[in-house]
């Protein structure tokens, strides 16, 4: 893996961590780290030998938000004509939302794993990833609207398909916090932990369960998964016909079959 200035990753075994790794701004996003995202999720994607990536922040909190000086950017002068400097601001919130559409693009399956706080652009990432699991300390909020802004990276699209239409709504109105229980009881955390230690303990645990399983069934689960959120259940079922037909492992299903009647831990190739 690259060296990256505001994220630190290791790989254990055939788990990836991606951390935060700006504690003293509370993992605030800021330009480098947005570009890192999209960077060091490509990279993992593209590595054979990892199987599941696990996001998670470091020091007191998962994520802030975004840095001041994304504000800043965003906001500030623009000169030359008022069409042409609001087509670059286009331009510009596009690249972040693709640098954040990388987790979710990543063929392989991306375990949240927040502590602390998870407010406006730390709920936009964990929103990409397939599973979110907190400590009790958690709080989430979509904070934009606070800003006088709608949030635009993300979480307008994909939370109302996690925790349903009128609590999304409710949230993200509102701009309030939803703590770690609340989140557990409308479905935007699998299950929640006593304290940041165990929480990460779990979840590498869950981790490495899905590291044991053919990686080629769990890429092409996460992406029939991710065709059948945004289509029709027969579209859903169409795709998954052609993609079976195309990308079904024998030698990997044979393998399942024989460690299942052996009782022996199957081994599958990358």
């Amino acid at each position: 893996m690259s060296h990256y200035e505001t994220l630190a990753v290791t790989i254990d075994g055939r788990v990836a961590t991606v951390t935060l790794n700006r504690p003293e701004k509370a993992n605030a996003v800021n330009g480098p780290m947005w570009e890192e995202i999209g960077h060091c999720f490509d990279a993992l994607d593209a590595d054979p030998a990892v199987r599941a990536v696990i996001l998670c922040g470091a020091g007191r909190h998962f994520c802030a938000g975004l840095d001041l000086g994304v504000f800043a950017e965003v906001l500030g002068e623009h000169s030359g004509d008022a069409a042409r400097a609001n087509e670059r601001i286009r331009a510009m919130i596009r690249h972040m939302q693709d640098n954040l559409t990388a987790i979710e693009r990543c063929r392989k399956p991306v375990l949240a794993a927040v502590h602390g706080s998870c407010i406006g652009g730390g709920v936009d990432m964990i929103c990409c990833c397939d599973m979110r699991y907190c400590s009790s300390d958690a709080r989430f909020s979509v904070r934009e609207t606070a800003l006088g802004m709608a949030a635009d990276l993300g979480t307008l699209q994909r939370l109302p398909r996690l925790v349903g239409d009128g609590i999304a709504r409710e949230l993200v109105y509102t701009a309030r916090d939803a703590a770690a229980g609340e989140a557990a009881a409308i479905g935007l955390v699998n299950r929640v932990f006593d304290d940041a230690g165990t929480l990460l303990h779990e979840v590498h645990a869950i981790a490495a369960a899905i590291a044991e399983r053919s990686p080629l069934a769990v890429r092409s689960s996460k992406q029939v998964l991710l065709h059948a959120r945004d289509h029709t259940v027969d579209d859903g079922l169409d795709y998954v016909a052609t993609w079976n037909a195309g990308l079904l492992s024998r030698d990997d299903v044979l393998t399942a079959l024989q460690a299942q009647g052996s009782g022996d831990r199957a081994e599958f190739d990358d």
